[in-house]
């Protein structure tokens, strides 16, 4: 469906980032920005899929190139 345009580390890391993101909405018990941890949904998705829309949009690619 998308092209895959995310590499190993790039994946990794943005998997973290955003489970730790998400972390952080269930763990902050202030509601006045507590929605802004949502944004981990974003860097969870890419890097579960493979597949980062800026990336393509700019042409870069992070995964080794193929043979």
């Amino acid at each position: 469906m998308f092209k895959t345009n995310v590499g190993g580390l790039d994946k990794i890391l943005r998997i973290i980032v955003g489970l730790a993101l998400i972390a952080g909405f269930f763990l902050n018990t202030e509601a006045s920005m507590r929605w802004l941890y949502l944004i981990g949904i974003v860097p969870l998705a890419t890097g579960l899929l493979g597949s980062c829309p800026l990336y393509s949009l700019l042409g870069k690619s992070t995964c080794p190139m193929k043979k």
